[in-house]
Order: C-alpha cells, then sequence, then structure tokens
C-alpha cells in the first residue's frame, strides 16, 4: 500500500510539474510546434536515465522512493500520449514535415537525453 500512495503522491506533482513546464514553454515559444511536450519529454528522459541509475545502483532499497520518482513523477511529468495527439494534429493539419520533426526529435533527443541521464549518474 505504501508504494500505491507514493505512486498516487508522485504522479499529483509530476502532473502538475509538466502543466508548469510546457505552459512556460508554449508562452515563450507559441503553439506553432509542440515545443511544450518536446521539452518535457526530453527533461523526463534526462532525469529518469538519471535516478534511473542513482536509485538502483547508488541507493540500495527505497522501494517507495523510486515508485514516488519513476513511476509517478517521471510517469506522470512525461507524455507519450500528448505526444502522439500533438503529431496526428500536424498531420492532419497537412503540416507532414512538421509532424516527421516532431517524432524524429522526440525519440533521438528523450533516447539521448535518458542515456546522457545515465551516463552523469555513473559518473557520479
Amino acid at each position: 500500500m505504501n508504494q500505491v500512495l507514493a505512486i498516487a503522491g508522485g504522479g499529483a506533482v509530476g502532473a502538475v510539474l509538466r502543466y508548469w513546464v510546457s505552459s512556460g514553454v508554449y508562452a515563450l515559444t507559441g503553439r506553432g510546434f509542440p515545443y511544450g511536450t518536446l521539452v518535457v519529454n526530453v527533461l523526463g528522459s534526462l532525469v529518469m536515465g538519471f535516478l534511473y541509475i542513482w536509485l538502483l545502483e547508488r541507493i540500495p532499497g527505497g522501494v517507495a522512493m523510486r515508485a514516488f520518482l519513476l513511476i509517478g513523477l517521471l510517469g506522470a511529468f512525461t507524455t507519450f500520449s500528448t505526444f502522439s495527439v500533438e503529431t496526428l494534429n500536424l498531420m492532419e493539419a497537412g503540416q507532414i514535415a512538421r509532424a516527421v520533426l516532431n517524432t524524429l526529435l522526440s525519440v533521438v533527443l528523450c533516447v539521448g537525453a535518458a542515456a546522457l541521464g545515465v551516463m552523469l549518474a555513473r559518473q557520479i
């Protein structure tokens, strides 16, 4: 039950953080391209890579903390479903190049950010 509560608490925090970060990015860049979701997913991937190593290899135990941060907070912070809908919207609007760019940037930057997070955690 502690793990479920940790996930729920992390999810609430992650959802609010996602809203704040993506809204801030959209305020700066406008909504012509889904930069808000892209930034959230890249940042979330970086932090996920880092915390994955940090919490599994550096800090023994802490199941509730891992559940709070990795499943709850980062699970709610990053959003593949929003990425999918925004990319589909670009396609339906005839902006195929932007849809392809969003897909490529999201995959390359998010996987790269996760790898960077893992590398940084292993350096510490």
